[in-house]
């Protein structure tokens, strides 16, 4: 997805802080308020408990305008209620069936469900009926959605914050432990608990044969968090050394040459000839998947196979393509015959 999107998982950005800003759209929040930013400043009782202005947008105190998500809202103290659980989810690659049992099953127990639109519309349709209720933002409203969901478990509920792939992997279980934690809240307090999801790189690798199976490191090109001259310096540190990089958010319109120089750096430590793989929208409807050469990425940087919902598997000195498949020996061939 994406990337948490996030990790990417292939089919959206896993990555979700990683991604691209869309136009918000008005959502309704239980907690009290409408999210639209267009909002009057007025003070209100938040149905969560906590007085909260409506031009923050939540009536939680959550705010969808980025230019001001870094400002936290409620606090702890703003809450009357016995806190409720907050679990960060990761669905997977995106298919019902790419979820885990533990996911369903912490999704089925969730009063309510938070999370970017892309991600929401994955849902199978006995989660999303079976919730008490539903509230998603577009893109780059990962910190007003987050303290949303953050902010309803304060009030009493169990709310169930879902991402793509993996919540550890670009995703949202750090900004969430973050958050919590400027509200003087702790995790312990709202029984904080992490469903883990198969991650973009793993999903993305079986797609193409086995490239992964020895040391990896995974580097996402997108510079909405992290500054262009650190993620070029890891791309040296890890491309001169024997790992399969895993990359994620290799493209967009907005910033062709990150991935542009990812290239040039994969070259100039890696022979032209190594295999790549290539997967678009993982357990998508539009999932493609294919095995390169390392010197013809560049070319495919303006085609419809690499975005934002694409990760690279790059091949170490090892790694070979037999079979139609990408292998990367472990290590087994210099103990053992076969």
């Amino acid at each position: 997805m994406s990337t948490d999107n996030t990790d990417s998982d292939c089919g959206a950005s896993t990555a979700e802080a990683s991604t691209e800003a869309e136009t918000s759209t008005d959502t309704s929040s239980k907690c009290g308020a409408s999210s639209s930013t267009t909002e009057t400043t007025e003070e209100t009782d938040s149905k969560c408990g906590a007085s909260s202005s409506a031009s923050s947008g939540s009536g939680c105190g959550a705010s969808t305008d980025d230019a001001d998500e870094e400002e936290v809202g409620a606090t702890v103290d703003d809450f009357d209620a016995d806190p409720g659980q907050l679990v960060a989810v990761g669905l997977g690659p995106g298919q019902p069936e790419g979820m885990t049992a533990r996911a369903k099953a912490a999704l089925a127990d969730a009063e309510h469900i938070v999370g970017y639109t892309t991600y929401v519309d994955l849902l199978p349709d006995d989660i999303t009926e079976s919730a008490d209720d539903i509230y998603d933002t577009p893109m780059c409203g990962e910190v007003s959605r987050t303290e949303e969901a953050i902010d309803r478990a304060l009030a009493g509920n169990d709310v169930a914050i879902i991402g793509s792939g993996d919540p550890n992997v670009y995703a949202l279980a750090g900004l969430a432990l973050e958050i919590v934690e400027s509200k003087g809240a702790t995790a312990s307090m709202l029984d904080f608990d992490v469903v883990p999801g198969v991650p973009a790189a793993q999903s993305c690798a079986a797609r193409v044969g086995a490239p992964l199976v020895n040391d990896t490191v995974s580097i996402s090109l997108s510079d909405h968090l992290t500054d262009m001259p650190t993620i070029e310096s890891r791309l040296h540190a890890a491309a001169k050394e024997g790992f399969t990089i895993a990359v994620y958010n290799p493209w967009s319109r907005k910033r062709r040459e990150n991935y542009e120089k990812c290239c040039e750096i994969l070259l100039e430590h890696r022979d032209p000839e190594t295999p790549v793989g290539v997967v678009h929208a993982a357990g998508r409807e539009d999932e493609q998947a294919e095995i390169v050469e390392l010197q013809d990425l560049p070319e495919l940087g303006e085609t419809d196979l690499v975005d934002m919902t694409t990760t690279l598997l790059v091949g170490n000195e090892d790694t070979y393509v037999w079979d139609d498949r990408m292998v990367t020996p472990r290590g087994y061939e210099t103990k053992y015959d076969y």
